[in-house]
């Protein structure tokens, strides 16, 4: 190919293709849009002081009372993300640019697949990432009032000891979910292929990245539950009942109702087996069958 201005601007033109090709493809695989309450960014940090907050409708006696925020504090700072890749000059003098093009396209799956790793990897450390509350995300003593205005610790996590391969179940049916995906800035594709780019003048490499802008944190731990405990019917029950019958500040109930269980690739199978059977081995009724939907992503092992 003869380097010059128009051929560089089909280059770059195919090469755009290639990755918009790749971020149309991992659309259809992606899960954190429904895992993630997904809110646009403006500045480089957003507050989420509101979170704790769970409004109840009253009687109307007398006046309003304005439900206060809670200051937690708890704030999620925009992070900057790159992806480059370089094509030697010399592959575009003898005509090789074309091998090339599948690289492109992978670039825009990693990227548009991107935010499942940031979301369900928030899900994997929540045992030992704070949440707006100070506690870790998933924890034995999260602080919530009881009915007489006492503090009293709820639990989200059981870890066994350690032991056992994490699964987690959530409640997605909310405004606000388990995590909080924030947007700042959507993936640009940039292109540094003129002749004069000190890349190509010294590198002889024609360089093409993709930058943006976001981050993730969490949302109410009160929607998720996480356990180390063997993945069974008498531990699902358990973990599905702590949801349902969680409670409020001053004792008010939540009406959590879990929907979704999230598991490893290698838990996918026995996971459905658990949720998806009629009856059991021993011919008796399945209670869990359609309890819940099985998820499985590769992002939490």
């Amino acid at each position: 190919m003869q380097i010059n201005q128009a051929n560089l601007r089909t280059l770059n033109t195919g090469y755009k293709a290639a990755f918009q090709r790749g971020i149309t493809a991992a659309q259809a695989q992606t899960q954190y849009s429904r895992f993630a309450t997904m809110v646009p960014s403006g500045t480089a940090s957003e507050e989420y002081g509101w979170l704790g907050s769970f409004p109840n409708v009253r009687e109307w006696l007398g006046d309003r009372v304005v439900h206060g925020v809670k200051s937690h504090g708890y704030t999620i700072k925009n992070k900057d993300w790159e992806l480059t890749v370089g094509v030697p000059r010399n592959a575009v003098d003898d005509d090789q640019h074309g091998i090339y093009a599948p690289m492109m396209e992978e670039m825009g799956r990693s990227v548009e697949a991107h935010p499942d790793q940031m979301v369900f990897g928030l899900v994997k450390d929540g045992a030992s990432q704070l949440c707006y509350d100070g506690q870790n995300f998933f924890d034995t003593d999260h602080p919530v009032l009881d009915a007489a205005g006492g503090v009293q610790s709820q639990s989200n996590w059981d870890d066994n000891s350690g032991a056992g391969t994490p699964w987690y179940l959530l409640d997605l049916s909310r405004a606000l979910r388990p995590i909080i995906f924030q947007d700042r800035k959507k993936p640009e594709f940039v292109s540094k292929n003129q002749v004069t780019d000190d890349n190509v003048f010294w590198a002889k490499e024609f360089v093409y990245g993709v930058d943006c802008r976001r981050n993730v944190g969490y949302g109410f731990w009160q929607l998720a539950y996480g356990s180390r405990k063997a993945l069974d019917e008498t531990n699902l029950i358990a973990a599905y009942t702590a949801m349902t019958e969680r409670t409020g500040d001053f004792g008010r109930p939540l009406g959590i109702k879990p929907n979704v269980l999230l598991v490893r690739p290698g838990q996918e199978f026995a996971a459905r087996k658990l949720v998806s059977a009629s009856t059991l081995a021993n011919g008796a009724e399945n209670v869990l069958k359609g309890l819940v939907e099985v998820v499985s992503s590769p992002w939490v092992i």
